[in-house]
């Protein structure tokens, strides 16, 4: 039994609760609600700012986009054209080359014939041409019968 009081003797008193002795040593500092509302509002503030600014950069981005591939369609369009005429001239310069085909574009464009050769002149125009002296005659018999 001895040993046991010799026990109890080395035990502390009294037990401290470390939570409540933390709970009394810290002092609670007096906050005002207006700053901490001042200082909440300004921060909602620049959060909305920069939430408009990604906004904004995203449509501009989306945009851009937009714009170069319409561009992009365009020049890949012009370029084919490109192709196309640049073939197409090389074919004219095939033809220019050939004599057959130089006597061609002279019949054709030019209206020359060769030497042994007579140009005929056909004009789709000239049916309209007759049929205005038509007219002319028509008015002209219609005058001679009044008379």
């Amino acid at each position: 039994m001895i040993r046991y009081k010799q026990q109890e003797r080395k035990r502390p008193a009294r037990v401290i609760n470390k939570k409540s002795q933390n709970r009394q040593g810290e002092k609670k500092l007096p906050k005002s609600n207006a700053a901490s509302g001042f200082y909440y509002s300004f921060l909602t503030v620049i959060l909305l700012l920069c939430l408009i600014q990604i906004t904004i950069s995203a449509v501009l981005n989306v945009s851009k986009i937009i714009s170069y591939n319409a561009k992009i369609i365009q020049i890949t369009k012009s370029r084919n054209a490109a192709k196309a005429l640049n073939e197409q001239l090389q074919d004219n310069i095939k033809n220019f080359s050939n004599v057959t085909g130089l006597e061609a574009i002279a019949r054709n464009n030019l209206k020359m014939s060769g030497e042994d050769e007579v140009l005929v002149i056909i004009n789709a125009n000239k049916p309209d041409d007759e049929a205005e002296e038509k007219d002319n005659i028509g008015k002209l018999i219609k005058l001679k019968k009044h008379d």
